[in-house]
Order: structure tokens, then sequence, then C-alpha cells
């Protein structure tokens, strides 16, 4: 894990001091910042492995910071830290686009398996999810998936993705045919098992198909197995 730089965005000096320490052990350079803008301002002007991210902070809440990045950094991994321990509260911060979400308090060695984990994902996912042989672009009825460059295009048009639809969609479509769980789809994608929120697959699902579907009531490409979860429709 060397070489790796870590942005903390916590207004609580005690956290930051002990995520520092360990992530100092790990190989890691740390950055950071107690205000909210202040650290949007440093997460859009740096390169960073990761982006530790609290809710609750002055100036701007950890929700929408998460908001602001997506909509122009969709691949930098964003775990996210909260007090608040609700069902809606994690399911909202996964939404958004964070890759992972701790509840406060944590145990460090928690925290050390959820970063290990991100950083794997991050490093491996392309190999992980799909098979060694296929091309770099996946390419059908006017759809293309260009896996280095992370972009999708439909009939020639980008389509704007999460880092999450993106992964979904690359590990359905370089396996067509093959039906997920999903629950099979959580540990895959966000390479954690979110025991009790598969739904958040299905809310993800439902935005793909917004996106790449012609007709969401009759979708071409990501079809429902019934009973089972999801798969890429293997006659296209």
């Amino acid at each position: 894990m060397d070489n790796k730089t870590v942005l903390i965005i916590e207004d609580d000096p005690n956290i930051v001091e002990l995520l520092r320490i360990h992530l100092y052990d790990l190989g890691c350079r740390v950055a950071s910042e107690s205000d909210g803008l202040k650290g949007l301002a440093a997460a859009r002007e740096g390169h960073f492995s990761l982006i530790i991210l609290d809710i609750t902070l002055p100036g701007l809440n950890g929700m929408e910071i998460c908001r602001k990045l997506r909509q122009t950094d969709r691949q930098t991994p964003i775990l996210m830290l909260t007090a608040r321990s609700e069902e809606i509260d994690k399911v909202m911060g996964l939404e958004t686009g964070a890759d992972d979400y701790l509840t406060k308090p944590f145990s460090i060695r928690e925290f050390i398996a959820r970063v290990k984990v991100i950083f794997r994902r991050s490093e491996d996912f392309a190999t992980e999810s799909t098979p060694a042989t296929i091309a770099t672009i996946i390419s059908c009825s006017g759809l293309e998936i260009d896996l280095d460059k992370r972009k999708v295009t439909l009939h020639n048009n980008r389509i704007d993705l999460s880092p999450k639809e993106f992964e979904l969609i690359t590990l359905l479509a370089s396996n067509p045919g093959k039906s997920y769980s999903r629950k099979r789809l959580l540990n895959l994608v966000w390479g954690y098992d979110f025991e009790g929120y598969e739904h958040t697959v299905n809310s993800h699902i439902n935005r793909l198909r917004a996106k790449i579907e012609t007709d969401v009531s009759n979708p071409q490409f990501i079809l429902t197995t019934w009973g089972v979860g999801y798969r890429f429709n293997e006659e296209l």
C-alpha cells in the first residue's frame, strides 16, 4: 500500500490523529481538513487514493461533499464516517456515491479491514470481476464499455455513470447470461458484505437502466432473473 495518499475530512482531532497513525502504519501519506468547504477544495485540488469523509462537518456536510465530488470525480474511493446508525443514513451515503460506510464508534481493526478492501478493489477490480481474456472494450447493440478509460457510450453518446454504476455494468456485461444475486453484487462491486442492504443494488440498477435503456419497463441490456437478481442479456 505504499505511495497511497489519503485525505481525512473530519472535525474531531482525536479521530483524525487515530486514523492518521494507522494509515501511516499501512504506508500511506495523510492529509486532513476539519472544515467541509476546505475539505471539498482539498479533495478537488489533490490526487488521493482514498477520501475518508465524516458526514457531520462545519461549513458543508459530508453528503453534500460526496455529491459534489461525484459530479466531477467518479473514481476516487470515498469511505464515509458518521455517528448516526439509522438505516436511511447508510443507504443515502452509499447511493450518494460512497464506496463504504462506517458508523462511530468503530474498531480500528474494522477500519483497517475496510481500507484494505477499498484499496484492493481500486487496484484489482478489472482482473477480479472480469475474465482475463476479454477485450478492453465491450461492445454490443450500440452500447460500448471502455474498461481502460472507464467510459460508457450508447450510440456514440457518452453516458455519465457513477463509479458503482460503471462497475455494475462492467461486471454484468463481462459475463452475459450469468445471473447475480443482489448480495453477490454487493460483495463483488462494493467489496464488502452490507448485510440487509441488498436494495441498494436495486436503486443502482434502476438508475443504470434509466441511463442506458430505451424502455425501462422492457429492458434490453440488464434483465431481471426472477427470484435471483440480475443478468446481462446474452442474446445481444
